[in-house]
Formats: structure tokens, sequence, C-alpha cells
């Protein structure tokens, strides 16, 4: 079975977001009171989305700070357990927790 591409949560927020709402990332960055090079990173998937930007993009979009968190936490717990698969897989389960 393929995998599909783990998606950075900047991928998201550039064509969920931006595209549909017509919103340039210097807008955003001056909307939301925040450095462009940090909307600019995000974008380009070389920054996380912390949260005191999720709690912005929260407001700024009307969703929850808890979506953009979510999207950054899916897409860590993806990246390592794609580079660590072979670690993890020698890790056994806890009988009594079974």
């Amino acid at each position: 079975m393929e995998r599909l591409p783990n998606i950075h949560p900047g991928e998201i927020l550039q064509e969920e977001f931006l595209s549909e709402f017509h919103i340039t990332a210097y807008r955003l960055a001056q909307d939301l009171r925040i450095p462009q090079t940090r909307v600019a990173a995000i974008l380009k998937g070389k920054r996380r989305i912390t949260a005191d930007t999720a709690l912005r993009l929260g407001r700024y979009f009307g969703n929850s700070p808890k979506f953009w968190l979510g999207l950054q936490d899916d897409y860590d717990l993806e990246k390592e357990q794609i580079h660590h698969l072979a670690d993890l897989e020698v890790v056994q389960p806890l009988k009594e927790a079974a």
C-alpha cells in the first residue's frame, strides 16, 4: 500500500486558507501581528506552528487553535514514525496493558 505524503500545516494554510480567501502571506503577517519571516517559514514547511501562532490563526480564521496544533502534531508524529520506524518496532507492548 502506497503511503500518502506527510503534509506540513503550512501547505494546508496556503492551499485551504490563504488561496481560498485570496490573502497574501504579507497581509496575514500584518493582520496577525507577527513577523513576515515567521509566516514565510511556516508556508515553506521550515517552521512549526507554535501555540502562539495557533491562537492567532484560530482567532483570525474563526476556527480552533487546537485545529492548528492538531495539524502540527499529526505532521510531527508521522514524520517521527517514519524516521524512527526500526527503533519503534523493537519496543514490545506492555502485556498488562493489552
